[in-house]
């Protein structure tokens, strides 16, 4: 159980950490926003709080360390599905890994992103609330496929 806790955590904290250097990446080659974390933030802050849903979270009342938060449920998020791999491929994949259960495992955060995360934070179903919609599908799918990238790459570097 150990080996599990340890290796979800190696990839899950290596393949965010990919992620968010993409996002890095793309502001300073293409001028394009990194993620505000500090709203994901109260939105994992609101949770407890009864709010799944807002008509817009930035308009929600603001959260005491919103910005750590988001963060930390970031990372912790990334550990999550790294677990997730481990969990449906077995351990022995960190050992061996293989790049399809990173792909199936890092789309399927697509579909959370899309059915969970945008519409409790009022961008509603798949940002379709938005008008760059297609704009933001797009770079959500190629983002959690950097993030696949990241499971994988990092389970090589680890094994």
């Amino acid at each position: 159980m150990v080996d599990y806790i340890v290796r979800a955590a190696l990839i899950g904290v290596g393949a965010t950490a990919l992620l968010d250097l993409w996002a890095q990446f793309l502001k300073h080659a293409f001028g394009l926003p990194a993620p505000n974390w500090a709203m994901v933030g109260r939105w994992f802050a609101h949770l407890p709080r009864g709010r799944f849903i807002h008509e817009d979270i930035a308009k929600a009342e603001p959260v005491a360390n919103e910005l750590a938060i988001g963060w930390i449920a970031h990372y912790l998020v990334g550990i999550l599905f790294a677990g997730i791999v481990l969990a449906i491929w077995g351990i022995g994949w960190a050992y061996n890994p293989t790049f399809l259960p990173a792909l199936i495992v890092g789309l399927a955060t697509v579909g959370c992103g899309w059915f969970i995360l945008q519409p409790g934070m009022g961008a509603g179903i798949a940002a379709s609330k938005r008008s760059n919609a297609n704009t933001l599908r797009l770079m959500n799918i190629i983002g959690h496929t950097v993030f696949a990238i990241g499971l994988y790459a990092i389970a090589l570097l680890t094994r």
